[in-house]
């Protein structure tokens, strides 16, 4: 297998003699997934939304359903991108109105009502996984020892080298003025 991966290396290119363990931490391992779940999810709301209303007894609310899955395409491609965090945040709020909108068919004329609190159930779920894949993502200050750089300058080449070069960039522009 490592011999295929050498094939399109370039002459000067280390050579590959084994590999070691994928390691992708949890918490990107849930975004990711999430991220996949909710393109799915997206794409099933916004191509077959009587799929979704006709079983929660929601009929006529298939442009609802269809913008439900418009959010949750583009936040589970936000979830798989670098900004993984912002889209696993939008993935929260959209469990919010997920679950507004089916506490308006929870009401006594649904005879499919039954179903809604299943989805319910559900989305309750689903938003646990969100808010800890969200939480996990957060960026949080390293907490450790302090790193202190007094030896420092921000010159790659020392402090000393920086005034030598500005010394003779001064002497030339004096001597092209004279």
């Amino acid at each position: 297998m490592y011999y295929v991966a050498n094939i399109m290396r370039s002459k000067g290119d280390p050579k590959i003699v084994r590999s070691g363990p994928r390691h992708i931490p949890p918490a990107d391992r849930l975004a990711r997934s999430l991220g996949w779940f909710s393109i799915g999810l997206g794409a099933l709301e916004l191509l077959a939304p009587r799929r979704i209303t006709g079983p929660l007894g929601m009929q006529g609310d298939e442009t609802l359903v269809r913008a439900f899955g418009l959010r949750e395409i583009f936040s589970g491609i936000m979830s798989l991108s670098v900004d993984r965090n912002a889209g696993l945040w939008s993935r929260v709020a959209g469990d919010g109105l997920d679950a507004a909108a089916l506490m308006s068919a929870m009401n006594r004329d649904n005879p499919k009502k039954h179903n809604v609190a299943l989805a319910l159930l559900m989305i309750g779920g689903i938003a646990l996984l969100d808010y800890r894949g969200a939480q996990e993502t957060t960026r949080r200050p390293q907490i450790g020892r302090r790193r202190l750089y007094p030896d420092r300058t921000g010159f790659p080449k020392g402090l000393a080298a920086a005034r030598n070069s500005a010394r003779e960039l001064l002497s030339r522009t004096k001597t092209v003025a004279s």
